[in-house]
């Protein structure tokens, strides 16, 4: 079996391609094993790579959240609706089984946290951080899909143009534009709804100053920095809801319900073909160096995969 080793904590140099061992242990009590056909790439795996996000206790250490594949060997007690030569979650009709890597995570992270949590509704409003990313992208097509006014941040004219080219309304360039005051400007001064935000503490004031009444915060990753000095009165003024959470530390009940809510709610949206993959780039698993160092630069737009 081949596997990405992380050798060290460091940089993208420390990951390496190894042989891990010749022979597979059989899956466990209602287990499968998958014969893995491409891979996602997140930024929790560079995380990792730096040794600040260890794998949860008796998780495999080597990184990877997401993949596609079908099922080689069924263990002890696996419902009936999954058969060897299946995937876990079918892959839609007309999204290839490669393609299919990058929906996973994206899916599951966006639905808990922006449907589920901070219950987005149609006829509401929706700013998306870093909306050329995975996540980002989409973010804005099944918000779209439901109806939703969709505002995006970017770091340039290309990924904002991808943003507009997926649906999103309102295309705000962070690096030349202030979003809070274009938000302020796009909504009659009102703030959107709720946020999804990757940033952490160097945008949380600006992201308070952004919401409408009951407005909802949500966040998924501390790229700006985890500790921070805000005014909390907009909180109290406005209603507002601050709330963070990833999937990597749940339980195993319940990422299974999160699967099954995506498979309920967001599946059919992907078999109408309403939202797709956005897929970058590919690499091999030698290179995932490559692709780690190109998450890191962040000049992407939707995911990057890892073929075996």
């Amino acid at each position: 079996m081949r596997a990405v080793v992380i050798a060290r904590a460091g940089g993208p140099e420390v990951l390496e391609e190894r042989d891990v061992g010749e022979g597979l242990p059989p899956p466990g009590e209602g287990e499968v094993l998958v014969g893995v056909s491409a891979a996602g790439v997140n930024r929790a795996d560079t995380v990792q790579r730096q040794g600040r996000y260890p794998a949860p206790p008796g998780a495999s250490p080597y990184p990877g959240l997401e993949c596609s594949g079908t099922i080689l060997a069924l263990g002890p007690n696996v419902p009936s609706r999954w058969a060897v030569g299946d995937q876990l979650l079918p892959v839609p009709e007309g999204v290839s089984l490669t393609d299919a890597a990058g929906l996973p995570e994206v899916a599951c992270t966006v639905w808990s946290t922006v449907f589920v949590t901070s219950h987005l509704s149609p006829s509401e409003s929706f700013l998306i951080h870093g909306g050329s990313s995975g996540i980002g992208t989409f973010a804005i097509q099944i918000a779209k899909h439901l109806g939703i006014k969709v505002f995006v941040t970017a770091g340039s004219e290309e990924k904002l143009a991808a943003c507009k080219g997926l649906g999103a309304d309102v295309c705000i360039n962070y690096k030349t534009e202030d979003f809070v005051a274009r938000v302020k400007e796009e909504t009659n001064g009102k703030g959107v709804d709720v946020i999804l935000d990757n940033i952490g503490g160097l945008y949380l004031q600006r992201n308070l100053n952004s919401l409408a009444v009951d407005g909802r915060l949500f966040i998924i990753g501390f790229q700006g920095g985890a500790v921070t000095e805000v005014n909390l009165q907009p909180m109290l003024a406005r209603r507002l809801t601050i709330q963070a959470a990833g999937l990597r530390n749940r339980s195993l009940d319940n990422k299974a319900l999160i699967v099954s809510e995506v498979e309920k709610n967001v599946w059919p949206a992907v078999v109408q073909g309403k939202v797709k993959p956005v897929i970058y780039k590919t690499f091999p698993l030698s290179e995932a160096a490559e692709a780690h160092k190109l998450m890191e630069e962040s000049s992407h737009i939707g995911k990057i995969l890892l073929i075996p």
